[in-house]
């Protein structure tokens, strides 16, 4: 991995140099990170500014894997996708990486990580959101300001009941991942691409697992089962434009037969075919509360204007199609003091 493939994947002239590099990166989420550790490895002259940036994009990384540990000892709760790409790269390069992103084995165990970084970081938002139909998945992100707020991206864990989210409609939630540690990580880098464009990140973590022995047969079936060829060839197809694919070349090779399956699939399934898919629901923050240390679960009442999601740290309204604001607002408030009198 050298600055060379930045420069390519940026369009970055290399007569700009390395100052011009890192000033387009920054325009890509995450990125100028790591450009700044390649500049590094590579003995670019760097001043005391650049290295302060990278010094605390260190300390975020591991700060990260700190938290992904801790918890998973103490709440079961594991990492996905991001910090365990991560871990693909070389030794002092660091993965362009915003987000934390955990999965729980229930909802015990995901409230259980919830109230203990609320506990031991200064959580400023907690927002909450519920999908899918029975059983229900809850997804939980917490946001904290980072050591320089005015500079660096805001601390941020996401944790969810499901480690695929799917569309909400023609692909399913998938619960459960389970493969080897790289399968795994190429199957939830294609998953993203149910929900954004492949980007310049994604090419370069292909790269990373391009270095690693991938069966092309079991990988392109595991892929299939997950309901993902078509977001793999994608993301297969654009990295092989930059980067040798390995033998990912071979995965690729072998998926062909498989995205047509799966758009066919796809256009048969029943929400694909209403034309609509499932709306997750976002929770509308009334208040934190005390955490409520013997609850293992979130607890949900209905009311006219949708219903009120009681969590251990806090209460939301879910609202019901069509409800206007503030007297749906001001009604869940009313509902949720009630609640208080007699719950």
């Amino acid at each position: 991995m050298h600055t060379d493939l930045l420069y390519d994947l940026l369009e970055v002239d290399r007569q700009a140099g390395p100052a011009e590099l890192l000033r387009t990166s920054r325009a890509v989420h995450q990125l100028p990170y790591l450009v700044l550790s390649l500049l590094a490895r590579e003995e670019v002259r760097m001043g005391e500014p650049a290295r302060a940036e990278l010094r605390r994009a260190r300390a975020r990384t591991e700060h990260y894997a700190e938290l992904a540990r801790g918890l998973e000892q103490s709440t079961g709760v594991r990492a996905i996708r991001g910090l365990r790409l991560a871990g693909y790269y070389p030794s002092g390069l660091l993965r362009p990486q915003g987000d934390l992103e955990l999965v729980a084995p229930g909802e015990a165990a995901l409230w259980r990580a919830v109230a203990r970084l609320v506990a031991d970081h200064p959580v400023e938002e907690i927002g909450v959101t519920v999908f899918g139909g029975r059983p229900r998945h809850t997804a939980v992100t917490l946001d904290w300001p980072a050591a320089d707020p005015l500079v660096d991206p805001w601390y941020r864990v996401g944790l969810c009941t499901a480690a695929l989210a799917g569309d909400l409609a023609a692909v399913p939630v998938r619960p459960v991942l389970v493969a080897e540690d790289h399968v795994e990580c190429l199957i939830a880098l294609a998953e993203e691409g149910l929900r954004r464009a492949f980007q310049v990140r994604d090419v370069v973590d292909v790269l990373m697992l391009a270095q690693l022995p991938f069966d092309p047969v079991e990988t392109a079936a595991l892929v299939a089962a997950y309901r993902l060829a078509p977001e793999a060839a994608a993301l297969l197809d654009l990295a092989a434009a930059h980067v040798p694919l390995g033998p990912l070349a071979g995965v690729r090779a072998a998926l062909e037969p498989e995205v047509g399956a799966e758009f066919r699939r796809r256009e048969a399934a029943p929400a694909a075919r209403a034309g609509r898919a499932a709306r997750p629901r976002h929770g509308v923050l009334l208040r934190r509360t005390v955490t409520r240390d013997d609850w293992d679960g979130s607890r949900c009442i209905p009311f006219e204007h949708g219903e009120l999601l009681l969590t251990p740290v806090a209460d939301y309204l879910l609202p019901a199609d069509g409800a206007a604001a503030q007297p749906r607002d001001a009604a869940a408030l009313a509902a949720l003091h009630a609640w208080d009198a007699t719950g």
